[in-house]
């Protein structure tokens, strides 16, 4: 048994079977791939993955359990190169992240161009996608870090900690009716069409619940990954528009009015994660400090022997996140 061939049924399996695919990827020959997979096979006297001709089709039961252990050593045979990096180059490297386009578009610029000025020789990879494409990257250790507010909580090998705290606003036309109400209410909101982030985005399972709570059913007449583009549909009239308050830019957003939601609607957390185990090398520990100032080192050393959900949240809740 080859690490090389431990190599090829991970990716394989991460690239849909495709063996194609998996030999661009990784710069080798489709047929090398699919010999090391059956001379694999044969030595432990089990089929990984089921055939129809020469296309593989699916995973067998007894190869889902050799997936999970090959992918625990491909980790550990990672941290041990991180390690050996550490000490012969500690300010060389990558940094991949993966993290959702509100993220990226309004909370992470300063602090990305802060760390490449630090750490020019750090090569850092930036990968959007929704929540659970982002905690899944995560949970099988294809990226470092996943930053996201939502379905992080469903993986469990990964170590969430809380960075901030986020409010909504409602955006709507400068000659739109809300802005006259003296003291806006859900039912106020909810008397008009809604374009908002897509289920699972952006802390929108918050927004459901405030309604839900209040036994409105709001008219969400359009969905979106992004602000932008939330944005973009207000100002065709489409309808009131509800985003996180950080993708309100003042000087870029003149023709529209934010008007505060924070007493509407509860707050959300955005969390940074990362697999439990993973060896986290000095540059890592100082971009998750400059995303979050309160997860100093010490502090995620601390968190990363908690192993418990709820212990995590009560050393966390000694915690004073900052507002935005």
């Amino acid at each position: 048994m080859k690490l090389q061939q431990l190599r090829y049924i991970w990716e394989v399996a991460h690239h849909e079977l495709n063996v194609s695919v998996t030999a661009q990827s990784l710069y080798t020959s489709q047929p090398g791939i699919s010999k090391q997979i059956r001379l694999l096979e044969d030595e432990l006297g089990l089929q990984i993955f089921t055939r129809s001709g020469k296309h593989l089709t699916r995973i067998t039961p007894a190869g889902q359990e050799v997936l999970r252990v090959a992918g625990e050593i491909l980790a550990r045979v990672d941290i041990i190169k991180q390690l050996a990096q550490e000490h012969s180059a500690p300010e060389r490297g990558s940094l991949s992240i993966a993290t959702t386009h509100t993220q990226a578009r309004y909370a992470l610029p300063a602090v990305i161009e802060k760390f490449i000025a630090k750490y020019p020789s750090v090569a850092l990879h930036m990968h959007q996608g929704t929540p659970v494409q982002i905690s899944e990257m995560a949970s099988e250790g294809s990226v470092d870090f996943a930053i996201a507010t939502e379905a992080m909580e469903l993986f469990g090998n990964l170590l969430m900690m809380p960075c901030y705290r986020w409010n909504r606003c409602i955006l709507v036309l400068r000659n739109h009716p809300l802005c006259q109400v003296s003291s806006l209410c859900l039912e106020d909101v909810a008397a008009h069409p809604i374009v908002t982030y897509v289920f699972g985005f952006t802390g929108r399972s918050r927004l459901d619940e405030a309604f839900r709570a209040r036994q409105l059913e709001p008219r969400v007449v359009f969905t979106a990954t992004d602000a932008d583009v939330i944005k973009t549909y207000v100002r065709l009239g489409l309808g009131i528009g509800i985003v996180a308050h950080m993708a309100y830019e003042p000087k870029l957003d003149a023709d529209l009015v934010a008007l505060d939601a924070s007493h509407l609607f509860d707050s959300s957390v955005t969390s940074i994660g990362f697999r439990r185990g993973s060896f986290l090398r000095g540059f890592m520990y100082d971009f998750i400090q400059g995303f979050a100032p309160h997860l100093t080192r010490e502090v995620v050393d601390k968190a990363c022997t908690l192993n418990d959900r709820a212990e995590l949240d009560q050393f966390f809740a000694g915690f004073e996140l900052p507002v935005y």
